[in-house]
């Protein structure tokens, strides 16, 4: 927390193995995963869902699939057989999602989030839902960590890029002093007239290239589409306001 006479500081950290470094138990941090998982995330609660439960493992997910949960489980980019669908955001527009609880794990997000479970507050972000994330974390005014999921725990351009531009917006209110942060914005700046075409050259990019989800990447990259703020309280993800839920017609 902060001092009300000062402001919040705001931090990026590029990968989840650096996350100690940046003492977040009295910060928000937001979980960015951009390609897909966030965006994913932000589209099901958007959606309706009701609720996500991450989980690290696939063991743990063949656990709460056997107990007849909904599963989502996604490795290397591709939806993991015996599972129910992967990370693409349009699989959870789906309209029998609506008011259910579904359990997910990924190869970055949901172990990024289990780095953030000491943090006073973990929230989702991603291009989809950027307006109502900036809003919120001007409205919380507290110190702020902005955390990239990464590709197994190395940096990645799309989540960076994002910081970079949650830095830009977020820069009149929040003290910003440091480098990773600072390096993050002047990377947008440099590339935020062709955010797409740096990206389509990215290493995550090439990676997924072969499973022909160019429509998902447009989608991740669609600015304040949807109206939530997805919050992690350390054992599910849902909507912080549980209020002002987008159709999926809405966010397509």
């Amino acid at each position: 927390m902060v001092n009300n006479n000062q402001l919040p500081k705001l931090e990026v950290c590029f990968s989840p193995a650096l996350i100690e470094y940046y003492n977040p138990d009295e910060k928000i941090v937001v979980v960015v995963d951009i390609l897909r998982a966030s965006s994913a995330i932000c589209a099901g609660i958007a959606n309706g869902i009701e609720k996500i439960i991450p989980v690290e493992t696939l063991e743990e997910a063949y656990t709460y699939k056997n107990k007849g949960y909904i599963v989502a489980a996604e490795r290397q980019g591709e939806a993991v057989e015996g599972f129910d669908f992967g990370n693409s955001p349009f699989s959870y527009m789906d309209q029998k999602l609506i008011g259910k609880t579904i359990v997910m794990t990924t190869t970055n997000c949901t172990r990024a989030l289990a780095k953030a479970k000491s943090s006073y507050t973990t929230v989702i972000g991603s291009f989809v839902n950027q307006k109502a994330l900036v809003n919120y974390l001007i409205n919380e005014n507290t110190d702020t960590l902005l955390l990239c999921a990464g590709w197994k725990n190395k940096f990645n351009l799309e989540d960076t890029l994002f910081t970079g531009s949650m830095v830009q917006q977020l820069t009149e209110n929040f003290s910003v002093k440091c480098d990773s942060a600072i390096a993050a914005e002047m990377l947008f700046n440099q590339s935020k007239n062709n955010l797409t075409g740096l990206i389509n050259n990215s290493s995550h990019a090439l990676r997924l290239k072969h499973l022909d989800i160019d429509k998902d990447v447009d989608y991740c990259f669609k600015n304040s589409i949807v109206d939530v703020v997805p919050l992690f309280n350390g054992l599910e993800i849902v909507n912080h306001t549980s209020k002002n839920l987008i159709s999926a017609g809405d966010v397509v």
